[in-house]
This record gives structure tokens, C-alpha cells and sequence, in this order.
């Protein structure tokens, strides 16, 4: 019972955290997301110095700042980003959700960033969103690039990813029925 009333007292202060920050004008949301992204970028440059070449250095990227929760055997997490073509600056703002099933309990905050070799890759990414179903374990080097995307993850051809934990670059980076998709809110 103290477990049930634990995770209604949860669920309730994450639902008044929602609605305060609904009250945002659309043009400061814009700008709560452009901070956190310029703030990701900038620890993910401190951990990994290489990886900001690879970001300004590709047709794009995004930035993913993400908060999960998992409770006994079901877990979910949201988070909201930004997409940027590097070639025209065009900014899409974007949302992520996952879900997950698992035995576990807490709270996780992570950050996930896209490096786009192409216009292409990135222009379906934003236009499409992508999902990731199952777990899928990336593999973390390429002998191709050498170490100009080092600590990153190839997910696909000419798509890199970093994932971030409050505790750093993470060791193992995983995705599981995660979608990505554009922000309608923030248009």
C-alpha cells in the first residue's frame, strides 16, 4: 500500500510540472529547448572533444534530452529536442517517448544525440521519425571513421549517436521502443 501510494504521489507532482510548464508562451518553450541542447552539446564536447567537429562537421544533428521512469515491470520515459540542418540552419523541434517492459524501479535522465553524415538521413529522421522496436544494442566503433566519431554508436549508415547519462558518456548505449517524431506544439 505504501508502494501505491508512493507512485500516485509521483504520477500527481509529474502531472503539476506538466501543467505549470504548458502555461510557457510557445517562443519560450522554443528557448528552454535551445538551452538544454546548447547545454548537452557542451558536456557531451567536455567528455568527447572530437565530437564537436562530428556535429558541426555533418549535414545535422539533434539533441534529445530525456527523462524515464520504470515501476515493477512496465516503464516509459518523454523528452523533448531540436534537429538542426547544418547546411541551412533550419531548426525542427521534435518530442521522443519510450516504452519498455522489465522488472525495475526508478527515475533515469539521459541525453541522446543524432550526428547526420547526410542531408538525407537527417531529412527523413525529421520527416519521418524513426522508431526503435526491441533492444538493440549498438556497436561503438567504426574502423572506417577512425576517431573522428569517437564514443559514438553507428545505428545506421551515416547515423551516429552519443548517449549521455548524468554520470557521463554511457558505456553501453541501448534503444528500446523508443519513436521520435516533430513537435506539433512548437511548429
Amino acid at each position: 500500500m505504501k508502494k501505491l501510494l508512493t507512485c500516485w504521489l509521483v504520477a500527481v507532482m509529474l502531472m503539476l510540472m506538466s501543467s505549470a510548464a504548458s502555461a510557457a508562451t510557445v517562443d519560450e518553450k522554443k528557448d528552454a529547448v535551445r538551452k538544454a541542447v546548447a547545454e548537452t552539446l557542451q558536456t557531451l564536447y567536455k567528455l568527447q572533444p572530437s565530437a564537436q567537429a562530428a556535429v558541426e562537421g555533418n549535414a545535422g544533428y539533434a539533441v534529445f534530452n530525456n527523462i524515464g521512469t520504470k515501476i515493477f515491470i512496465t516503464g516509459g520515459g518523454k523528452g523533448k529536442g531540436l534537429a538542426v540542418n547544418n547546411n541551412d540552419k533550419t531548426e525542427t523541434f521534435m518530442k521522443m517517448v519510450e516504452l519498455q517492459v522489465g522488472f525495475g524501479f526508478g527515475i533515469k535522465e539521459f541525453s541522446v544525440i543524432f550526428v547526420f553524415e547526410t542531408e538525407e538521413a537527417l531529412n527523413t529522421f525529421v520527416n519521418q521519425g524513426w522508431e526503435f522496436g526491441g533492444q538493440a544494442t549498438l556497436a561503438a566503433t567504426d574502423n572506417v571513421n577512425g576517431g573522428s566519431m569517437a564514443g559514438a554508436a553507428s545505428i545506421s549508415p551515416g547515423v551516429w549517436m552519443y548517449q549521455l547519462t548524468k554520470k557521463g558518456l554511457a558505456a553501453e548505449i541501448t534503444a528500446k521502443g523508443t519513436r521520435y517524431y516533430k513537435d506539433g506544439d512548437l511548429k
